[in-house]
C-alpha cells in the first residue's frame, strides 16, 4: 500500500477507482491522505510493531488507513467486516489493537465494541459526522495533520487472521524487518510473480479486501503504480461490465465468482466484452474442474491459479496451459517445497493422499497468543511447516489438492473427501452451490450428506442428484440424502463455513 515515487512520476493518474459510487483517488491524493493518518499515529504514540484494527467494508479510506499503516511501522488488521460484535471484539483483544477505525456502514456492530474492548485508546469512525460513544468523526481527525510524510517512516505489515471456519480464528504474524516502507517485503516480491501483475495493467479486484490475497494484489498493485478498481462486493454481471468498461487487463477472483458468471443468461455471457483481460488469477479455494474448463472455453488461455496460506510457508502456481495438460492441479512450488505425509509422519509416494507440508519456505511466522499452535505447525526439525490441507503430488511434481483434514467425513472407518462430491454437484446444471458435510449416522458413525442451493429457477430432486452422483463416484463416496437451502455460509473469499453447516446437524449429538 506505498506508492513511492508514482506519486511524485505520474500524480494525477488514477491510484483507485471505486466501482459502485465511481469515487476516484490519484496517486497524489493516496500519498497526502495516508500520511495524513500516518502522522495521527505518530501523535497517538503508537510504536514500531504495536498494533491498529479495521472494521471497514470495502471502501477507499480501508486502503487509505492500510497505507498509513504500512509507513508507520504497525501491523494492522483488517477484520472481516461481516462477523458479529462479539466475533470482532475478540479479533481487537486477541491483536491487542491500540487504535480501531470503524465506518458508518459497520457503525450498528462497532457501536458494541468499545464496552467489549478495554484496551483500545482511541475509536475512529469513517462517514459518519456525529458517531456513538468514543468513536470520534475520522475526516476532522485526519484532516488536522500535514500531508508530508513522517520524518520516521518505517515498514509496516498487515496481520491477518484465520477464517475461522473450523474454530476460533488465529492471527497470523509474519516477520517485520526494520526497513523503509518503499523496501517491499518478499512476500510481496513473490506475490508479483505468482499473481502475474505488472506495470501498466488495470486491475480489478471483486473480493473483501480484508481477505489476504485481495489485499496484497491491490497492494502490489499500488506498488507497480496501476489503477486498481475496487468492487464494493461481488456481482457478475457487474463484473462484467467493469471489465469492458475500464479494459481490465488483470484480476483476481474465487471459485464461487466462476460459478455466479457461468450460471449468468447466454445471452448476457455472449454480450460480455472480456477481450481485454490478461491475466484472472485465482485461489483460496478449490476450484471444480468442470468449472475451471468452462471459464477458460470462455475466456480463452488466461486464467492462472496459485495455491498457499496466508502464513506463506509455501505457494504453489499452475499457468493455463500446464492446468490443461493435467485438469485440477494447483501447480509445482513457487517458494518452498511441498511434502506429502502419512499420519505416522512418512512420506507419501506419487499419487498417495496426506497431510501437505512445505519444506525450505516461509518458517518465519507464528500464531500470535498461541505458541502450542505455532509448534503444532513445525516438524522437529523445525524446517518444515503444515499446511493443513489434504493432497497428493503425481510423478512430475504437480500438487493436486483432495481436502482440509477438519472436513474429511469417517463412514465405517473410510476416509471420504467432501470436496471431491461437492464439485461433481456444482457442475449440475441445476446446482449454483453446494456443500457435503458427515452428520450423525449410529451405523456408519458418520453418513455423507449434500446441502444444496439451486440455480435461480432450476428444478432438481433429492433422487436426482443421488443419482447423479452415484453415475460418476463409488457408492460410498455419495450422499445419502440432500438437503435444500436457500444460500450456503459462505464467506466472500469464497470459503464454505462448514463449522456453522456441520452445527447444525450435530447440535443434539454434541450435546
Amino acid at each position: 500500500m506505498y506508492p513511492g515515487e508514482h506519486a511524485r512520476t505520474h500524480p494525477d493518474q488514477p491510484a483507485l477507482i471505486m466501482a459502485g459510487s465511481g469515487e476516484t483517488v490519484t496517486f497524489a491524493q493516496f500519498e497526502a491522505r495516508a500520511n495524513r493518518l500516518a502522522r495521527l499515529f505518530r501523535a497517538q504514540g503508537l510504536q514500531r510493531t504495536e498494533h491498529v484494527a479495521y472494521l471497514v467494508e470495502n471502501h477507499v479510506e480501508l486502503l487509505i488507513a492500510m497505507a498509513a499503516a504500512e509507513r508507520s511501522g504497525l501491523y494492522y488488521t483488517p477484520i472481516n467486516s461481516y462477523l458479529s460484535a462479539a466475533e470482532a471484539a475478540y479479533i481487537v483483544n486477541d491483536s491487542g489493537a491500540k487504535l480501531v477505525i470503524s465506518s458508518a456502514a459497520k457503525a450498528e456492530t462497532a457501536r458494541e465494541l468499545p464496552g467489549l474492548c478495554p484496551g483500545v485508546e482511541r475509536w475512529l469512525m469513517i462517514d459518519a459526522e456525529a458517531p456513538d460513544g468514543p468513536f470520534e468523526p475520522y475526516g476532522p481527525a485526519v484532516a488536522a495533520f500535514p500531508s508530508d510524510p513522517r520524518p520516521d517512516e518505517r515498514l509496516g505489515t498487515p496481520m491477518f487472521y484465520s477464517s475461522g471456519t473450523t474454530g476460533r480464528p488465529k492471527a497470523i504474524v509474519r516477520g517485520l524487518p526494520d526497513a523503509r516502507p518503499d523496501e517491499m517485503l518478499e512476500i510481496e516480491e513473490f506475490g508479483r510473480i505468482v499473481f502475474h501483475l505488472r506495470e501498466g495493467m488495470r486491475f480489478l479486484s471483486p473480493a473483501p479486501l480484508y481477505h489476504s490475497g485481495p489485499q496484497s494484489s491491490v497492494a502490489i498493485a499500488l506498488r507497480l503504480g496501476a489503477t486498481s478498481v475496487i468492487m464494493e462486493r461481488f456481482d457478475a454481471e457487474g463484473f462484467l461490465r467493469l471489465v469492458a468498461e475500464h479494459g481490465i487487463t488483470h484480476t483476481m477472483v474465487v471459485p464461487t465468482m466462476f460459478s455466479r458468471l457461468l450460471k449468468l443468461p447466454d445471452t448476457v455471457r455472449a454480450a460480455a466484452d472480456v477481450s481485454s483481460l490478461e491475466v484472472v488469477v485465482h485461489g483460496a479455494a478449490p476450484c471444480p474442474v468442470p468449472i475451471k474448463q468452462q471459464m477458460l472455453d470462455w475466456w480463452g488461455p488466461v486464467i492462472y491459479e496459485y495455491y498457499g496460506a496466508t502464513e506463506a510457508n509455501g505457494i504453489c502456481g499452475v499457468t493455463p496451459q500446464e492446468w490443461l495438460e493435467r485438469p485440477g492441479t494447483v501447480g509445482r512450488p513457487v517458494l518452498g517445497e511441498p511434502v506429502i505425509r502419512d499420519d505416522e509422519g512418512g512420506v507419501c509416494p506419487p499419487g498417495v493422499p496426506g497431510t501437505i507440508w512445505f519444506k525450505g519456505g516461509n518458517a518465519n511466522f507464528t500464531y500470535l497468543n498461541d505458541p502450542e499452535k505455532t509448534a503444532a505447525a513445525r516438524d522437529s526439525s523445525g524446517t518444515m511447516t503444515m499446511v493443513g490441507d489434504i493432497g497428493y503430488l503425481d510423478e512430475e511434481g504437480y500438487l493436486f489438492l483432495t481436502d482440509r483434514h477438519a472436513f474429511v467425513i469417517i463412514s465405517g472407518g473410510v476416509n471420504i473427501y467432501p470436496q471431491e462430491v461437492e464439485n461433481l454437484l456444482i457442475g449440475h446444471p441445476a446446482v449454483l452451490d453446494a456443500a457435503v458435510i458427515g452428520v450423525p449416522d449410529e451405523d456408519m458413525g458418520e453418513a455423507v450428506k449434500a446441502v444444496v442451493q439451486l440455480a435461480p429457477g432450476a428444478v432438481a430432486t433429492e433422487q436426482e442428484l443421488i443419482d447423479y452422483c452415484r453415475a460418476q463416484l463409488a457408492r460410498f463416496k455419495c450422499p445419502r440424502s440432500v438437503d435444500f437451502v436457500d444460500s450456503l455460509p459462505r464467506l466472500p473469499t469464497g470459503k464454505l463455513y462448514k463449522k456453522q453447516l456441520r452445527e447444525q446437524y450435530w447440535k443434539a449429538v454434541d450435546a
